[in-house]
């Protein structure tokens, strides 16, 4: 195999032909003469077509490829200018780079896999360039990539909901399809306006397929989805509606130690039912002997408490039994309410009535098993993105990274095939 045969099979790059290899000792670095093969020259940059040739441009350039031991390797070509009849004057296509980058397919393809793998410092690192440029490689991976697919379509069942960036009110909102469970769209901000943005990309005929669309209870979701997909069914997220009875526990709690501390004046009473927060809040099952001990000290000496803790874990009981059996489900959200009407704690009275105004939404939950689980998965992801980042300074960068990684296929690295399960 002669030397230039061995170049361009270390290179992966299709359609080349290498021309020569020099050492350039000003730069310490390799570069690779290379030219497009007859078939893929005078092509538009943009379009990839065929196109008579205008001139030749700023003469020849340099593209950054893989570094080869520990010296940096350039790809240098001619490149003249055709014009297209769709993009007018622009730069010749070349097989090895996109249109305007600065780097090869195969230096694209491994700085995007080790971004999604690790820091974008650690990828600069490694790479030998700079963390804007980091970023800027994974916005192109991730633009090529979606060009092929509409992330927004054939969607039936979404998850909306919103997650925090930064300090200071920084949210973004996240849209996840429960099929593929990958997310589809992303946007800095959340509220109505934001929210129509995303309605607007998905189009009023692609809207009237939506059947199940799953949230917290935000209002400003509700009056969205009322006016925009009319016909998809809200489903109501359970893990909500299990952390408001908690809240309404916890603000029983309070009341309690009001109560032993102000007017019964008992300071042990008060400091035991301060430290029994955790005990409160743990599920059933999770008690540890101490706290279990707690509450059955609780249930001797503050039956209000007690009770209100015992409407928590049966509002829970509902949804875990939806599982297995959906009809029964809805039986016992039933009769929580009413129970919870009855009860005479003003906290899960008010309550059962914010459950009231949203009760379609809750039933849904039950009777279908859908909840916010995919998306409050995608949110930890996105935050363990932003952790190992050590902060971002937008939103459009992190989005950019959680697209890469959670919106379609992971990159893989240059020359391996994906890994199959």
């Amino acid at each position: 195999m002669s030397f230039f045969r061995i170049w361009k099979r270390t290179l992966t790059a299709e359609h080349t032909v290498v021309e020569g290899v020099r050492i350039d000792e000003n730069e310490q670095c390799v570069v690779v003469s290379v030219r497009p093969d007859t078939r893929r020259r005078q092509r538009c940059g943009r379009c990839r077509r065929p196109a008579p040739w205008f001139d030749a441009g700023r003469g020849r350039r340099r593209w950054r490829d893989l570094d080869h031991g520990v010296m940096r390797v350039f790809l240098e070509a001619d490149a003249p200018r055709v014009d297209c009849r769709r993009h007018g004057v622009t730069v010749t296509a070349v097989p090895w780079a996109r249109h305007a980058a600065g780097h090869t397919y195969a230096f694209d393809q491994q700085a995007a896999w080790m971004a999604a793998e690790c820091s974008k410092s650690a990828t600069a690192q490694l790479m030998r360039t700079s963390w804007r440029t980091v970023g800027a490689i994974v916005e192109r991976v991730v633009a090529d990539r979606d060009r092929a697919v509409d992330r927004l379509a054939r969607l039936w069942r979404i998850g909306i909901d919103e997650i925090s960036y930064r300090k200071g009110q920084k949210y973004m909102t996240v849209v996840v399809d429960h099929d593929t469970a990958r997310v589809v769209w992303m946007s800095d901000g959340h509220g109505k306006d934001v929210l129509h943005r995303f309605f607007d990309a998905l189009g009023a005929e692609r809207a009237r397929t939506l059947t199940h669309i799953s949230a917290d209870g935000a209002g400003w979701i509700a009056e969205v989805l009322l006016d925009r997909a009319p016909g998809a069914i809200r489903v109501m997220d359970p893990f909500h509606v299990v952390a408001w009875a908690t809240e309404a526990l916890d603000a029983e709690r309070r009341a309690s130690w009001n109560r032993a501390r102000r007017e019964l004046g008992d300071r042990d009473r008060a400091r035991a039912l301060k430290d029994s927060r955790f005990a409160l809040w743990k599920n059933a099952d999770d008690l540890t002997d101490r706290q279990a001990a707690k509450l059955t000290w609780i249930a001797a000496t503050d039956p209000r408490l007690h009770r209100a803790w015992r409407l928590k874990e049966a509002l829970r009981a509902v949804f875990a039994l939806a599982k297995s059996r959906p009809t029964a489900a809805l039986r016992a959200l039933d009769r929580w309410i009413g129970w919870a009407r009855r009860c005479r704690i003003d906290v899960f009275v008010d309550l059962q009535r914010k459950i009231m105004r949203r009760y379609e939404a809750i039933r849904s939950a039950l009777a279908t098993g859908l909840s916010n689980g995919l998306i409050e998965s995608t949110n930890t992801k996105t935050r363990l993105i932003i952790r190992r980042g050590f902060g971002f300074h937008s939103a459009d960068a992190i989005i950019a990274l959680v697209m890469l990684t959670l919106a379609g296929p992971r990159p893989t690295l240059p020359g391996r095939q994906p890994a199959t399960e």
